[in-house]
């Protein structure tokens, strides 16, 4: 596909615009607010993830020539509008949570003020960024928080589609993992890449041990050779005959893991492979990644579950007017009434409280705040007394994006505060059992 990437998104955004400028009311100054009213099944928290790439793809968000010919030959707005779409420029103002961050229910994660047209044409994106991004990022989490320091590499470039595959990845590192199998997320990105060979490899070969042989001679006795296309026992005796004692690692991609790990790291002591690691990559997520926190694993590598959520694709984010100017220039605030799907109106701030051991116990949601000022910072007292933590910050001014958020420094940032963020969290926020958000919101 070529083109901009301004038609990635939902018509109903355009047909808004149409005819909010017919009736006058597209240049109304607006916020629009992106949160999640409550959090997937089981989970006690999120993560959110997208906001640096969400910020470069809105200041890329225009309408070339060839979007504006498909919509007139289409006729899905009015000639005037797309003449307003060909200078389409966001120019307002976006504040929000940090890249990494901790979130809860009701979490004011992204707040965009603008005129109602340029940020109502935004929606789409935004939600599409955040929604994915955070759903990876929330799985990953909880994956880095069970593997108790061991290295976790992201490999579900082929469970999701091209472009998603690249953003997992980067999430999956804001999250706590630590490389991935997607070339083009270390390029973009530079995220850390590792691979070495899969079963069709050693297939190629007319043995065993040719195919462990080509490798070690490609890449060094360093390597992680695959050890079960055939018999795990003979493979990890192979291995070792043909790489030696020095070799860096074997990986395992099917079996009973618990009791084949054990079989292995026994093996391996045996034959004086001290030092060579296991690495594990079958079919994982964070219960089976627990479930051998006693194995004798080195390095886990995540496919599916990682890159599609862990069994919910979409953090369940939406974005939702909140507040609107008046014809007499005051702020009004509005919200949805509708059953199950109400929301908050008026603009916010949030704020995080902090017990005396830097323990959060509540996020604080201020309504009616005045958004648009740089967050204070940390107002911790002293004396280990209890604080509250500003959570929102600066994303873009008039248009410009904060550039601290923004390429491969951005998502090494979003990835420090992240680590940080879950520092914070009470010790039941990591339980994989169903429960309760880790801290309730309060609305003040």
């Amino acid at each position: 596909m070529t083109g901009s990437a301004a038609l990635l998104t939902d018509r109903y955004e355009l047909t808004m615009v149409d005819a909010a400028l017919q009736s006058g009311t597209a240049e109304r100054e607006s916020v629009f607010e992106a949160f999640a009213r409550r959090l997937p099944d089981g989970r006690r928290y999120g993560v959110l993830a997208g906001t640096g790439r969400m910020l470069e793809l809105i200041t890329e968000f225009r309408f070339d020539d060839p979007e504006l010919e498909w919509l007139r030959a289409n006729e899905v707005v009015r000639p005037a509008t797309l003449d307003w779409l060909a200078d389409y420029r966001f120019s307002g103002d976006i504040w929000g949570y940090r890249e990494g961050e901790a979130y809860f229910p009701g979490s004011p994660l992204v707040t965009v003020q603008g005129s109602f047209a340029e940020a109502v044409v935004l929606e789409t994106l935004i939600l599409s960024v955040l929604n994915y991004d955070s759903a990876v990022a929330s799985a990953a989490a909880r994956m880095s928080s069970v593997a108790i320091g061991r290295p976790l590499a992201e490999m579900g470039s082929r469970r999701t589609n091209e472009r998603s595959a690249v953003a997992a990845a980067r999430a999956a590192y804001i999250a706590g993992f630590d490389a991935t199998s997607n070339l083009e997320a270390g390029r973009t990105w530079q995220v850390p890449t590792m691979g070495t060979a899969a079963h069709s490899f050693t297939l190629l070969h007319d043995s065993e041990a040719d195919a462990f042989r080509a490798q070690v001679e490609a890449m060094g006795p360093d390597t992680t050779l695959l050890i079960d296309t055939y018999d795990i026992e003979r493979g990890v005796a192979t291995a070792i005959e043909v790489a030696g004692t020095e070799l860096g690692a074997v990986r395992i991609d099917s079996g009973d893991l618990p009791t084949v790990v054990a079989d292995v790291r026994r093996q391996l002591d045996e034959l004086g492979a001290v030092r060579t690691k296991i690495t594990v990559t079958s079919d994982l997520d964070e219960y089976l990644i627990a479930a051998l926190s006693g194995s004798p694993v080195d390095a886990f590598g995540v496919g599916t579950r990682v890159a599609t959520g862990s069994g919910h694709p979409a953090a369940g984010m939406v974005y939702k007017l909140v507040a609107r100017r008046g014809d007499d220039g005051t702020w009004v605030d509005v919200a949805k009434s509708s059953a199950h799907k109400a929301s908050v109106g008026g603009r916010k701030h949030a704020v995080r409280r902090l017990d005396g051991a830097r323990t959060a116990r509540e996020e604080i949601v201020v309504v009616d705040a005045a958004v648009g000022t740089d967050a204070p910072g940390d107002t911790s007292a002293a004396g280990g007394t209890a604080s509250e933590r500003d959570l929102v910050v600066p994303l873009m001014r008039a248009g410009v994006p904060d550039g601290r958020w923004l390429g491969p420094a951005g998502t090494r940032l979003a990835r420090e505060h992240r680590a940080a963020a879950m520092q914070e969290l009470p010790i039941e926020a990591f339980r994989l059992g169903a429960g309760d958000p880790a801290i309730p919101t309060t609305y003040r």
